[in-house]
């Protein structure tokens, strides 16, 4: 499970730092792909594996299913970590995420999120501050 938040900056070359905390649940691959509410996703290769076979079995005649797998897959690449611990993030990616200098990388279960900072920021005051009733809706999850 990844958990926390992380404050690191994106080098001019495109290659972010992943921090130690996350690398040993990475150790044995992952990939990267356009995530959800503006963020990339970065999941371990066991989890990508499973929501492959998840986005296999669904519909191919559900048009909604074939865009998310279209958009998850097509923009997903490989996690290459130097020996820094670094990873390159292609400017397609940077590009869809709106990623500048500074990002969050931010646990979130069994996947992780990369962030712009300000953007992220944003997010957060939107679901806290400005929705005040955000909590209202965790009923319906059964939490």
């Amino acid at each position: 499970m990844f958990i926390s938040r992380y404050y690191h900056t994106l080098e001019a070359k495109g290659r972010l730092a992943i921090p130690a905390a996350y690398r040993e649940k990475l150790a044995s691959g992952g990939v990267i792909t356009i995530g959800l509410d503006g963020c990339l996703f970065l999941f371990p290769d066991s989890y990508w594996q499973e929501l492959l076979q998840k986005l296999v079995a669904l519909p191919l005649t559900n048009q909604t299913a074939r865009q998310f797998t279209r958009v998850l897959v097509q923009s997903a690449v490989d996690l290459n970590l130097d020996s820094q611990g670094r990873t390159l993030i292609p400017d397609f990616l940077r590009e869809s995420a709106s990623l500048k200098k500074q990002v969050v990388i931010a646990g979130a279960l069994e996947r992780v999120e990369i962030w712009d900072r300000d953007r992220y920021h944003q997010h957060l005051n939107l679901i806290t501050q400005e929705n005040p009733d955000w909590e209202s809706g965790l009923k319906d999850l059964n939490i």
